[in-house]
C-alpha cells in the first residue's frame, strides 16, 4: 500500500477547504438577458455607379475610363451636399472563342455616392446616367444617428436589466440582490437596404433623365444586456 506523506495530505485538505467556500458562493445565482429595440428612419443614401469599356489595348481602356470618371467628378462638384469618391477599377483580357489568344480588354471603374440629402443625390445620379450606369442603391442609418440612438438604447437596456433583476429577485422570495456580472452590446452592423434602382430609373439614353423619388425605409437597432445576479434570501 502506497503511503501518502502527511504534509502532502494536509496540503490537499487545506486547498479543498479554500475551494469549497468559493463554490458555495455561486449558489442563488440567476443568469438572464434583456433587449431593447428601436425602429428609426434611414437618413443616409449610398449608391455605386460604374463605367465599363472595351478596347484592343489596356491604354485605350484606361483613357476612356479616366475621361468618364473625370467628367463625372466635374458634374458631382455641382452637388456639394453629396460626397462622391472614386471606387474600384479593374481591367481583364478577353479571349477568342475556345482559344487562349487575347483579342482585347474589358475595364470597369466605379464611383461611390453618399448623402443625407436624398433629393440632391437622386438628381446627381440622374445627371450621371448619361455617362455611368447604376450598380446599386441602398439606404441606411448614418454613423452620427446610429451612435446617438445606441447611447439612448444602452441606457434603456441598463434600466430594463435592473428592473428585471428586481422582479426576478422578488419572485425567488429574496430580500435583495447584487449584480455578479453584466455585459452590454449590440449587433447593429451597417447593412444598407438595397433598392432595385436600375429598373426604376429612366433609361440612360433619354435626353433628360428626371430624378427618381425613392423610399428610404427604416432600420431596427437593438441593444442587449446579459448578466448574472445573486439573490439574497
Amino acid at each position: 500500500m502506497t503511503k501518502i506523506p502527511f504534509a502532502l495530505f494536509s496540503s490537499a485538505l487545506i486547498a479543498s477547504a479554500f475551494v469549497m467556500p468559493a463554490q458555495a458562493e455561486e449558489y442563488n445565482r440567476v443568469s438572464f438577458s434583456t433587449e431593447v429595440k428601436s425602429e428609426i428612419a434611414n437618413d443616409e443614401m449610398h449608391a455605386v455607379m460604374t463605367k465599363t469599356a472595351q478596347a484592343s489595348t489596356v491604354a485605350a481602356i484606361a483613357k476612356e475610363l479616366n475621361n468618364s470618371i473625370n467628367t463625372a467628378m466635374q458634374i458631382a462638384k455641382r452637388y456639394p451636399e453629396v460626397v462622391v469618391t472614386t471606387g474600384r477599377q479593374s481591367t481583364y483580357p478577353r479571349y477568342a472563342n475556345n482559344s487562349s489568344k487575347i483579342v482585347g480588354f474589358t475595364g470597369t471603374a466605379s464611383l461611390n455616392i453618399k448623402s443625407n440629402d436624398f433629393e440632391k443625390a437622386s438628381q446627381l445620379i440622374a445627371d450621371l446616367q448619361s455617362i455611368l450606369v447604376i450598380q446599386n442603391i441602398g439606404f441606411g442609418v448614418s454613423k452620427e444617428l446610429r451612435d446617438s440612438e445606441e447611447k439612448r438604447l444602452k441606457l434603456q437596456a441598463i434600466a430594463r436589466f435592473t428592473s428585471d433583476a428586481q422582479i426576478i429577485s422578488q419572485a425567488f422570495g429574496a430580500n435583495s440582490y447584487k449584480i455578479v456580472k453584466v455585459s452590454l452590446g449590440s449587433n447593429n452592423y451597417y447593412h444598407p437596404m438595397p433598392v432595385m434602382a436600375t429598373a426604376k430609373f429612366a433609361d440612360a439614353s433619354d435626353a433628360s433623365i428626371p430624378a427618381q423619388n425613392l423610399e428610404a425605409g427604416t432600420t431596427t437597432l437593438n441593444y442587449s444586456a446579459n448578466g448574472t445576479i445573486e439573490v439574497d434570501k
